[in-house]
């Protein structure tokens, strides 16, 4: 059976409804792709921190892509930094003298991106920053407003994970909260990430 690399979401995949909380039952399923040989990496709005220590604590790859792709952590020490955080602190400055209502969440340290509260006017903020030629993107996880380095997203801090395990997209079996990201798949949170890899262990096997 060939080997497959597993990129999956946390928020609202392997998490329980609303709560935050890990799904036990999904982190078991993917704990079983491990044993079949296949590797399993966090790929996160999240700290790559965050996504290294559950990756540890939960028996997966030791690896993580955290900050919507702006970081890369391989060990306690070991990050590779995609995003350029200065950048993105100069677009809050911005930001909050024009918009009073926008301010930071209180997340974990980030080492690439600045993370908002959702309490201000989306679009008003982007045409701000594209007005003054900003070399940042804003996006809405649902969870918060992100402000990262423009071309940095999951996929381009992904890339550079394959890149270093000499692996391509093929590869690759990637599991979200997005209709998108599974569209065979009908159960919602750690249940539909079960459902998920309850198919495609059947489909691999068969290979």
């Amino acid at each position: 059976m060939q080997e497959k690399i597993f990129a999956v979401d946390i928020d609202g995949t392997i998490t329980e409804n609303g709560g935050g909380r890990i799904h036990l039952g999904a982190l078991d399923a993917l704990r079983h792709m491990i044993r079949l040989g296949h590797k399993v990496i966090f790929v996160s709005g999240r700290s790559s921190v965050e996504g290294y220590v559950l990756s540890v604590f939960g028996g997966m790859t030791r690896i993580a892509v955290g900050e919507n792709g702006g970081a890369i952590t391989f060990s306690p020490s070991d990050h590779k930094l995609l995003g350029n955080k200065d950048e993105c602190v100069k677009a809050f400055e911005l930001l909050k003298s024009k918009i009073p209502e926008a301010k930071e969440k209180p997340v974990f340290p980030r080492m690439t991106e600045v993370v908002l509260e959702r309490t201000f006017d989306l679009e008003l903020a982007k045409k701000i920053i594209a007005d003054s030629n900003m070399l940042v993107d804003l996006s809405d996880s649902q969870y918060a407003i992100h402000i990262n380095s423009k071309g940095i997203n999951k996929g381009r801090g992904f890339s550079e994970v394959l890149t270093m395990l000499s692996a391509s997209p093929s590869d690759v079996i990637a599991i979200g909260d997005s209709e998108t990201d599974v569209p065979t798949v009908s159960g919602k949170a750690g249940d539909g990430v079960i459902e998920a890899l309850e198919y495609i262990a059947i489909r691999l096997a068969k290979v």
